[in-house]
C-alpha cells in the first residue's frame, strides 16, 4: 500500500515537473499569452547615455501604445558588452529579433552569414526619401540594405574654453600649436587631453584624423580595400605622430587602461582640457540637464588642425553610427520590421528636440530650436569635404581586432611604427 501511495506521489511530483518545464519553455519563445514579443537589445545604458535611454523607453512606450497585440522586451547593454553579446548570440541564431549594429566592414560577417534580413522593403514602404543621402548606403551589401541608420556623426575635439581662457590659450590651427597648447597646460599641472584607450577605438579617432591631415582623405581608406597599402608612408608618420603626442605627455596618466566613459568623465569634472569625441556627445554639451549649466556653457569644439601645412579641416572621420538590424531567423519577422520603421521615424524627431543628436534622417533644422553648438556642427556637416568612416568599422571583425590592438601598442609604445603598419599589412593581405 505505502508503495502504491509513493509511486502515485512520484507520478504526480513527475507531472508537475513536466508541466512547469513546459511552461518554462514558452519564456524563450515570442509570445506572452495573446501578445507577440519583438526582442529588442540596445547600447545606450541609463549611466552613461540617460537621454538616448529615455528617448528609446518613450519610443517602445509610443509603440506599445499605438500596437495592443505587440510587447517589446528590452535588453541594454554598454557599447562593448553589446558587441561581445551580439557576436555570441549569432553563433547560436538567438539574436534579438532587433538589434544595433554598425555598417560597413562590420556588418559583412552577419550578412554572410544570414543572420540580418534584407530591409529594402522597410525602406521603400515606410522610408523613402527619409534618409541623409549616403547614410542608408552604407549599410548595404551586393545592392541590398541591412541596416536602418539612427545617427549621422563626426568626430571633433572638444574643449573646456575656460581652461584655455585662463592660460591665455587659442585654439590650434595646426598640430605645432596643438603641441604648444599641450606644453601650456602640462607646464601648469593640467592634463591636455581625455583619453580612454582601454576601449582602443578612440585612440583608433587620433590616428585616423593623424593619417588623413598626412596622406589625405583616401589615404587609409586605400589601404583597408587594397587599392593601397598601409605600409604607405603617410600611414607610417601617422603612427609616428601619435607616439610623439604620447611622449610629450599629451594624454591624461594611464590612458591605456581607462575606458571611454572614464576620460569622458575626467574631461566633464574638468580634469582636463581637451577630449576627442563623435558627436553623438552634443547631448552633454547642450541639452543634457544633468550636466551643469556652467560646464555646457564653457565647452566648445575644434575641427582636427592640419599637419606640416597638410590636411583640409573640412575633411572629417565619421559617418553613420549605430544602425538597427532585423534577425534574418526572426519568428516575429514583420513586426519586428514595422517596430525597427518606427523606431527610425520617432527617433528622427525626438533626438534632434530632446537630445541635440544629428540623426541619420533629413532634417528641417530652420524650423527647429537648437543650440548653437548643433547648428555649428550642422553647418561643418553642410561644407564638409569628406567623411571617413571609422577604421574598425570599415574592416572586417578579425583585421579590425588587429587594428584596435595595434592602436592601443602604439600609444603604448610596444611597437615601432613601421611594425605598427606591418601588422596592418599583413592582416589586410591575408584576407
Amino acid at each position: 500500500m505505502n508503495n502504491k501511495k509513493a509511486v502515485t506521489l512520484l507520478s504526480v511530483m513527475l507531472f508537475f515537473v513536466l508541466l512547469l518545464a513546459g511552461c518554462g519553455g514558452n519564456s524563450t519563445s515570442n509570445s506572452d499569452g495573446d501578445s507577440k514579443v519583438i526582442k529588442f537589445m540596445h547600447l545606450w545604458p541609463e549611466g552613461s547615455s540617460k537621454t538616448h535611454n529615455e528617448i528609446v523607453n518613450d519610443i517602445i512606450a509610443d509603440y506599445e501604445e499605438q500596437n495592443s497585440g505587440v510587447k517589446v522586451e528590452l535588453e541594454v547593454l554598454s557599447n562593448e558588452q553589446y558587441k561581445d553579446k551580439i557576436q555570441v548570440l549569432s553563433t547560436s541564431d538567438e539574436l534579438p529579433d532587433v538589434g544595433m549594429t554598425w555598417a560597413a566592414g562590420y556588418l559583412q560577417p552577419y550578412v554572410d552569414g544570414k543572420k540580418f534580413t534584407p530591409l529594402d522593403d522597410v525602406i521603400e514602404s515606410d522610408l523613402k526619401d527619409s534618409f541623409v543621402s549616403g547614410t542608408a548606403e552604407a549599410y548595404a551589401i551586393d545592392g541590398k540594405t541591412y541596416g536602418l541608420p539612427l545617427e549621422l556623426n563626426i568626430a571633433t575635439i572638444f574643449y573646456n574654453k575656460a581652461i584655455f581662457e585662463e592660460y591665455g590659450l587659442e585654439v590650434p590651427q595646426t598640430l605645432e600649436e596643438l603641441e604648444q597648447v599641450i606644453q601650456t597646460l602640462n607646464d601648469n599641472g593640467v592634463a591636455p587631453i581625455a583619453l580612454g584607450n582601454k576601449d582602443r577605438w578612440t585612440g583608433s579617432l587620433w590616428y585616423m584624423y593623424l593619417a588623413d591631415r598626412i596622406g589625405g582623405s583616401d589615404v587609409l581608406t586605400n589601404a583597408i580595400n587594397r587599392t593601397g597599402t598601409f605600409e604607405d608612408p603617410a600611414l607610417v608618420q601617422a603612427a609616428e605622430e601619435v607616439q610623439n603626442l604620447v611622449n610629450m605627455d599629451g594624454f591624461v596618466k594611464g590612458f591605456n587602461g581607462l575606458a571611454d566613459e572614464e576620460a569622458k568623465s575626467m574631461f566633464m569634472n574638468e580634469q582636463a582640457a581637451m577630449y576627442l569625441i563623435a558627436t553623438w556627445d552634443l547631448p552633454n554639451y547642450t541639452t543634457n540637464e544633468d550636466v551643469p549649466q556652467e560646464f555646457r556653457d564653457s565647452v566648445g569644439y575644434f575641427n582636427f588642425p592640419t599637419v606640416d601645412g597638410k590636411g583640409d579641416m573640412n575633411s572629417f572621420v565619421g559617418g553613420p553610427g549605430v544602425g538597427l538590424f532585423v534577425a534574418e531567423d526572426s519568428e516575429v519577422k514583420e513586426e519586428a520590421k514595422d517596430f525597427a520603421a518606427f523606431f527610425v521615424k520617432e527617433w528622427g524627431e525626438k533626438s534632434v528636440t530632446q537630445a541635440g543628436v544629428i540623426p541619420a534622417t533629413k532634417l528641417d533644422a530652420d524650423s527647429l530650436d537648437l543650440p548653437q553648438m548643433y547648428v555649428d556642427v550642422l553647418e561643418d556637416l553642410n561644407s564638409a569635404s569628406n567623411l571617413t568612416l571609422f577604421a574598425d568599422v570599415q574592416m572586417s571583425p578579425d583585421t579590425a581586432e588587429v587594428h584596435l590592438d595595434m592602436i592601443q601598442a602604439i600609444f603604448g609604445n610596444e611597437v615601432t611604427p613601421e611594425e605598427f603598419a606591418k601588422n596592418h599589412e599583413d592582416a589586410l593581405a591575408a584576407e
